[in-house]
């Protein structure tokens, strides 16, 4: 175990108890989360967390918000431009994805309690929503976008607990996708609108 050390220079201590609280996530869950483990793990005094983080729901906003950004980098990697319905799909698998390569980062972001306040996290969920918004924004141009966006983030958002809690076959990547993208077509054809965007011709250039 890493003898306490109050050295950092100034970030670094801040980096290191991040570290670490992912560390204890991955081998633990959220159960083991606390700032003393925090300490410990990084090998600082117990207090020295404290200068960064003013209690628990503070260091869980400011791992949320990594975990927030990552998946942004996730579903911006699926599709760098989503314009089209059936763009839609690809970045929902991604999503999905991200929930089942890193559960307990995914539980820590939307199942445990994090400060509004937070300016870090309020932040990295803004950016998310954002995308989004403008996904269903290009894709659906006469929907009610702010409707469409909450409705779209609502199934493939409990598509990802559905497979983390084994409520559906997660057993391949593969029949992950297939799940995931059969629900996404199924929301496309529920809806007038949506069905029109999602058979309307591209006009992109050569399609």
């Amino acid at each position: 175990m890493p003898q306490a050390n109050d050295s950092y220079h100034h970030g670094d201590l801040r980096a290191a108890c991040l570290r670490a609280a992912r560390e204890l996530l991955e081998e633990d869950g959220s159960a083991g989360l606390s700032l003393r483990a925090v300490a410990r793990r990084a090998g600082v005094s117990a207090t020295a967390p404290y200068r960064h983080f003013a209690d628990r729901d503070a260091l869980v906003s400011s791992v949320a918000a990594e975990g927030y950004r990552e998946l942004a980098g996730y579903l911006t990697a699926a599709h760098p431009a989503p314009a089209m319905p059936d763009d839609l799909t690809a970045v929902a698998v991604a999503y999905v994805r991200f929930a089942l390569d890193h559960p307990a980062m995914f539980r820590v972001m939307f199942a445990e309690p994090c400060d509004p306040g937070n300016e870090e996290r309020v932040e990295a969920t803004t950016v998310l929503s954002e995308y989004v918004r403008g996904i269903v924004r290009g894709a659906f141009s006469d929907a009610d976008v702010d409707a469409l966006s909450t409705t779209v983030w609502a199934l493939v958002h409990g598509l990802a607990f559905l497979h983390l809690d084994g409520k559906l076959d997660a057993s391949t990547p593969e029949v992950v996708a297939d799940q995931v993208r059969a629900a996404v077509h199924a929301l496309f054809t529920a809806s007038p609108v949506v069905s029109q965007a999602a058979t309307a011709p591209s006009g992109r250039a050569g399609a």
